[in-house]
């Protein structure tokens, strides 16, 4: 044997050693998160008894991390053969990856930090295997189908959507009669919006920030740009840790929901010169552009807690600087002509998956939104003929499986109505 096919077979092997150890901790961080995800234990025995998702092909595009990686091993045990990629270039974890791809139903094409080509190469990798079912986290695996691959709608039998940002883009899409399969917006239902997004957002973009800095939120004056779900959430846990919140907004009656909650409420032109740390929520581009990096203070860090990294606009700052450095692992120092230093975060995309130290939300969060995707693949399955192409709301009685499941799970007693008390509720003509 050549000197030549033993260097070769030496490469071979470490490759496939490396892939065995990462894979290794990847089960171990999976392992963690499973253990945190009651919810998803308790539909696991269901879909393993059942198998309600056999014959089922599920395409992925989905943040892949630990407690992403339970929800796709779940419909995999429930009988489906899952092929997964990132929704977000920086937000993969390599070992969770890897340790997906050797699972005997999955394929995962996830790997963190490739570059746009790469990152639209492996969506079309997932297409490649015909997928039944869509899950996605920002719609760009449906916009993928609908504009590259229509050949598929046909088997399709319809697809979840996780985000804000990406039921906004199936809305207009919908709007503009372009989507052609049924899809849940799950980012909308209870069990997902008035959790994931307000506790799930709040706690890990902050965790994500104060780790990625090392620095405190108390005494700081925090600008939360949006208040929505996500940035009501932020606004409340960095309210909680002893900042100062200011919220930005351009819908006058979440502004005023703002003001009523106690926040200070301005315009981001005047919010500009005022704060330390900067959070947008909007799911909007051009939230902070030059107007107002001209006016803000030495040292401010600029977080994004939206999907796309758009909301910062990352162009017009580099135009500005003189100077660009790694301020720190997952921190990039803005220089402008002054000499003043506007640090970015995880180069603009979501802070609380793509920064360095980033685990994305809690487990406990994930449960339940997760929860809300698993059952909802199973509708599509059971009961796909009755959605017509379009976005449409989860249906209640999945929404309240799922926090009956959880509150079973924290063993939590609630009150039941009585025939009299339902009566009540459902008549109109019961009077003073």
């Amino acid at each position: 044997m050549s000197k030549a096919t033993n260097a070769e077979t030496d490469t071979i092997s470490a490759r496939l050693d490396d892939s065995e150890t990462a894979a290794t901790e990847g089960h171990r961080k999976i392992e963690w998160a499973r253990q945190h995800m009651p919810i998803l234990a308790e539909l696991r025995d269901e879909f393993e008894r059942e198998r309600p998702l056999a014959g089922e092909t599920v395409g992925m595009a989905m943040h892949v991390e630990a407690k992403t990686a339970a929800l796709t091993e779940l419909l995999a045990t429930g009988g489906a053969e899952v092929a997964i990629t990132g929704c977000n270039p920086l937000s993969t974890h390599d070992d969770v990856s890897a340790a997906l791809d050797a699972h005997d139903h999955i394929t995962s094409y996830a790997q963190r930090g490739v570059d746009d080509n790469a990152y639209y190469a492996a969506i079309e990798a997932v297409l490649d295997h015909e997928p039944t079912i869509t899950v996605d986290d920002g719609m760009d695996m449906i916009a993928a189908i609908h504009q590259d691959r229509p050949e598929l709608i046909d088997s399709i039998v319809g697809g979840c959507e996780e985000t804000t940002t990406g039921v906004h883009r199936l809305r207009a899409m919908d709007a503009d009669g372009e989507l052609d399969y049924p899809v849940f917006a799950v980012n909308d239902t209870p069990m997902k919006r008035l959790f994931d997004n307000v506790h799930g957002t709040g706690e890990s973009a902050l965790a994500n920030i104060a780790m990625t800095t090392n620095l405190s939120f108390a005494g700081k004056t925090v600008v939360v740009a949006g208040y929505g779900d996500c940035g009501r959430g932020v606004a409340k846990k960095a309210s909680g840790q002893n900042a100062h919140v200011i919220v930005t907004e351009v819908d006058p009656r979440r502004a005023l929901e703002a003001h009523m909650e106690g926040y200070e409420v301005t315009s981001m032109d005047e919010a500009a010169p005022k704060g330390d740390v900067f959070v947008t929520t909007t799911g909007n581009r051009d939230v902070i552009t030059e107007e107002h990096f001209t006016r803000m203070q030495d040292g401010v860090l600029l977080a994004n807690a939206g999907h796309f990294d758009v909301e910062v606009n990352l162009d017009q700052l580099s135009d500005l600087a003189v100077e660009t450095r790694e301020a720190r692992d997952g921190v990039r120092a803005y220089e402008l002509p002054d000499g003043r230093r506007l640090n970015v975060l995880a180069e603009g995309r979501l802070v609380n998956l793509a920064s360095p130290v980033a685990l994305g939300h809690p487990a406990e969060v994930m449960d339940q939104s997760f929860a809300v995707q698993a059952v909802c693949v199973r509708e599509l399955v059971e009961n796909g003929d009755a959605y017509e192409p379009g976005v449409h709301e989860v249906p209640d009685r999945l929404d309240r499986e799922v926090a009956e499941t959880k509150l079973d799970a924290e063993g939590i007693a609630i009150d039941d109505l009585s025939d009299e008390q339902r009566e009540y509720m459902g008549s109109w003509d019961h009077g003073t």
